[in-house]
């Protein structure tokens, strides 16, 4: 069978923000500790305490925001613990993520260098499980306040002059769950009561996210959407108190108590992983439907701020860190996921992948060992996405695509998106079938085109993975398998495999 793909080239939707290609990085396991920070006096190269090797690596993705503290972790994290002089910084426990010591060296500033050195946007979670609303308030003043002030004086005096820009800003993390375990109604009154005095200082304009829902909670969403003033009646004025909803969801195969092996799977296993993750299509397409009942214009945003896969941790690492490998199928769900959000570019703002390193659907690995840094098969899926950063999406429409029943839903095995930005365009093609070829038409409309050139990850098995030993094992190749055709371009994708084509139009 031979997919066709329909893209008119000459009619450019909404753009695709940059931001859904962000990052999340929690008090968790080895993802700040031995992952991004090494501290001062490590044998790793490093830049005042930060991996050098981690910001080359995350550079080359142009990332463009990254989310702290948390996760579960902001919940009970208090910003003045980590500030000031380290040696007198106090210690907590990390009751969520191993009942570890945090001894807080890693804070505030070192999170803001971390991502000054990105060149990233900082996504700060603050707390409403168990902070207060002075705290908050005076954690958005100490961070971009100039002039004179309290907090500003506090700044000044650890050692930071000039303030921040801090454009994101989390609204608490998971109320319905870690974050308090409140009910709807309960958080939509505090998510109005905390935003008030998440304030903009100066020119640092602050976007303020709200917890939203997990999975299909549709009524968190409806109740959440009820708390705002009405969007309806002027289709330019600010969205208030709050400007989007987050949401979270997460891939396996299992159950919340086994939940499936990272790299040791089935066939079957293999679908119902990729069925799972294309439910986040459903989830976009139905929370977007009862956010456009009460807001037509679209000002609410929506940002996917936890996804990825959850397998079970590696044998013989601590069960509360969260260690995972990450094969050829995680950069497949990836794959799926950022087409979604491509789909979606009028409603998705932004995600984040959880997490950054080791942890979870991590992009890199750091062994502890060897100090040696790994690339995962998810982290070339970021990379050969690049050019689709703040590009217009193009609308593809797909005509014969196999099929595969997998738990209990119809999964397509071949999945395109596209997108253009000045006179070029970028095709992703993902071509979910374990262990046959595809072949795809791209059916170019409105402007001629030429490949300017492919790449393609796959590997010899759907479980291989990259190692300290076999770092490359994964990785993206020259492709040479697209071809002209009297319609457009042929594509013949290999099993289990992820394709970019850069395009030229004329």
């Amino acid at each position: 069978m031979t997919t066709t793909a329909i893209i008119n080239l000459d009619l450019p939707g909404p753009i695709i923000s940059r931001h859904v290609y962000g990052h999340f990085a929690e008090h968790l396991g080895r993802c700040v500790y031995g992952g991004f920070w090494v501290g001062e006096d490590a044998k790793v190269p490093n830049v005042r305490g930060i991996r050098a090797d981690v910001v080359e690596a995350l550079r080359a993705l142009r990332i463009p925001n990254l989310r702290w503290p948390g996760g579960c972790f902001a919940d009970t994290y208090h910003w003045r613990d980590g500030v000031g002089p380290r040696e007198h910084r106090p210690r907590m426990v990390n009751s969520h993520w191993g009942d570890v010591v945090e001894d807080n060296s890693f804070g505030t500033h070192e999170f803001l260098d971390l991502c000054e050195l990105l060149g990233a946007q900082p996504y700060v979670s603050g707390n409403v499980g168990s902070g207060s609303v002075r705290e908050m308030a005076e954690w958005v003043e100490y961070l971009t306040r100039a002039g004179d002030s309290p907090m500003a004086a506090l700044r000044r005096a650890h050692g930071r002059d000039k303030p921040w820009r801090v454009p994101f800003w989390g609204i608490g993390n998971e109320a319905w769950g870690c974050g308090g375990n409140m009910r709807a109604e309960h958080y939509a009154s505090l998510a109005r009561h905390y935003s008030t005095f998440v304030r903009d200082q100066g020119d640092n304009k602050v976007y303020r996210i709200a917890v939203g829902p997990s999975d299909g909670d549709y009524a968190w969403t409806e109740t959440m959407m009820r708390s705002f003033d009405d969007l309806a009646a002027d289709p330019v004025a600010p969205a208030a108190p709050f400007q989007a909803l987050s949401l979270h969801y997460y891939t396996m195969t299992g159950s919340w108590s086994d939940k499936g092996a990272a790299t040791r799977f089935t066939e079957d296993e293999w679908y119902v992983a990729l069925s799972r993750a294309s439910l986040m299509e459903e989830y976009l397409t139905r929370h977007s439907t009862v956010m456009d009942r009460y807001d037509p214009h679209r000002k609410v945003g929506l940002v996917v701020d936890e996804w990825g896969t959850w397998w079970n941790v590696e044998p013989g690492t601590n069960p509360g860190f969260l260690y995972q490998q990450n094969t050829l199928r995680d950069a497949l769900v990836a794959a799926v996921h950022f087409d979604a959000f491509h789909r979606h570019a009028d409603r998705v703002v932004m995600a984040n992948i959880a997490q950054t390193i080791n942890v979870l659907q991590a992009v890199l690995l750091t062994d502890p060992d060897s100090g040696a840094l790994v690339r995962t098969p998810t982290y070339h899926v970021f990379e050969m996405s690049t050019g689709h950063h703040d590009a217009a999406s193009l609308d593809v429409h797909l005509r014969d695509v196999p099929t595969v029943e997998s738990d209990g839903r119809e999964l397509g095995l071949v999945s395109v998106t596209a997108s253009t930005k000045d006179d070029g365009a970028l095709v992703s093609l993902a071509n979910l079938d374990i262990g046959s070829p595809a072949e795809v038409v791209l059916d170019l409309r409105g402007r001629t085109a030429q490949c300017r050139g492919a790449r393609i990850l796959t590997a010899p098995t759907p479980a291989s993975h990259n190692t300290p030993h076999s770092p490359s094992a994964v990785a993206p190749a020259g492709f040479d398998g697209v071809r002209e055709h009297p319609r457009g371009l042929l594509v013949e994708l290999p099993p289990h495999s992820y394709l970019t084509a850069e395009l030229q139009l004329t």
